[in-house]
């Protein structure tokens, strides 16, 4: 009988492995880590008393893998869905406050309606936006837009900064072109943004190994791969350690690992080697904060904070493109991410009970050099499929981006003889 085995077990490889099942395939899962879930899962933080996601994520509407894959696994529910989209923004030098609110339909006149667009940007800035739209495969977004221009610092900085990772001066200018057409281009609905009501691994990963359960799927944790042995064009033993998984002549693997894992572990590989890193402060405040109107997001500009995230008690903080912040002290850090918090909200008083995530390779470098190292899901070996957000999926490194390659590879997997 045919067996996937899928070799990590965050969304990539959870989203390939409940694709297979839910096909009738047979599937085993593996990883490496106790527990499931990758970079987009809770854990209970002892110093907070409460459960805390390792990173903020946003899942927009026109993100329809992701949606597609909480439907199966049962996960919707999960999601605080902005309606309609808005993204309020706070400017921590001048004080000034805003949201972009972008229309239904699919001609966006809201460019030139003042109260919904960014302010001192013109209507006629995000129409020439239409140069990044055509933009060459080495053009950065930095190269597309005057990085003098209001639009630059109020919108595209924050948002291609969030989206990529990176510096808007080395971010490659297609994906976040391709982002910018899949919502703004599409309406309101394809816009709105959505957060997980309790956390992550309540939406997406519990309730994948749920339904895995229900399909008999078999999930072994603590099982780090070491190598792949080839022969004859194929992938014939998967060696962990202590063990050996020989694979039949109809089995197929998927590998879901990280881009330097998978680098590792397939010989000539060409995959993207810089990374940037992410940072996220999370505070228990002593009673629910309240953001701009109401709303559990809120973006921030002219600070070190990028974005604030409210659930219940607990407000998260995200930095992208963090690598200059990574070898900051964490309680000086703590500090001034609290300062720029208090800003924009108005708190006075202490510092609440904080907790400081670093994550060094939260994504790959999304350069435009990066983006042509990107492999596709297919190898040289008849039996092995690539996965993860960092392969040729056509999008940024983002929950899309992971859940859409996992599917890719199980469709692959699943189509093999």
């Amino acid at each position: 009988m045919k067996t996937v085995h899928v070799i990590g077990a965050g969304l990539a490889g959870l989203a390939a492995a409940v694709h297979l099942a839910r096909a009738g395939v047979q599937v085993r899962l593996y990883e490496a880590s106790p527990r499931a879930g990758g970079r987009c899962r809770s854990h209970f933080d002892a110093q907070l008393g409460c459960m805390i996601d390792n990173g903020n994520h946003i899942i927009l509407g026109a993100n329809v893998a992701t949606y597609a894959y909480l439907d199966t696994i049962g996960g919707r529910g999960e999601l605080q869905e902005i309606a309609p989209a808005t993204f309020p923004f706070h400017d921590l030098k001048s004080g000034t406050t805003w949201s972009l609110r972008p229309n239904a339909g699919p001609v966006p006149w809201w460019v030139f309606a003042p109260t919904r667009r960014a302010p001192a940007t013109r209507g006629l800035d995000y129409i020439r936006l239409a140069r990044m739209m055509a933009a060459a495969p080495d053009a950065t977004v930095g190269q597309c837009v005057d990085p003098l221009r209001p639009i630059y610092g109020r919108f595209i900085e924050p948002l291609a900064t969030a989206i990529l990772n990176a510096d808007p001066r080395e971010a490659a200018a297609q994906p976040f072109a391709d982002v910018l057409r899949a919502t703004l281009l599409h309406g309101e609905r394809a816009c709105r943004p959505a957060i997980a009501r309790t956390g992550l691994s309540t939406a997406f990963v519990d309730p994948a190994l749920a339904f895995l359960a229900r399909h008999g799927t078999a999930i072994r944790p603590n099982a780090r791969l070491e190598r792949i042995r080839f022969k004859d064009g194929t992938a014939a033993a998967l060696d962990f350690a202590g063990d050996a998984v020989a694979l039949g002549p109809a089995d197929t693997v998927v590998l879901a690992t990280p881009a330097w894992v998978t680098g590792a572990l397939v010989p000539g590989l060409g995959h993207p080697r810089e990374h940037r890193a992410i940072i996220n402060a999370h505070f228990r405040m002593p009673a629910a904060p309240r953001l701009a109107n109401g709303l559990p997001l809120l973006g921030l500009v002219g600070g070190t904070a990028q974005w604030l995230v409210a659930r219940d008690d607990v407000l998260s903080v995200t930095v992208s493109a963090a690598d200059p912040l990574l070898d900051e002290e964490p309680d000086g850090l703590l500090h001034r991410l609290w300062r720029d918090v208090a800003t924009a909200l108005g708190y006075n008083g202490l510092m609440p009970p904080a907790r400081l995530i670093k994550e060094k390779r939260a994504t790959f470098a999304q350069t435009p050099a990066a983006e042509r190292l990107r492999p596709p899901a297919t190898t040289p070996w008849s039996n092995l499929v690539l996965a993860g957000d960092w392969t040729a999926t056509g999008l940024p490194a983002t929950i899309e981006g992971a859940i859409r390659s996992g599917v890719t590879a199980a469709r692959i997997a699943a189509g093999r003889p």
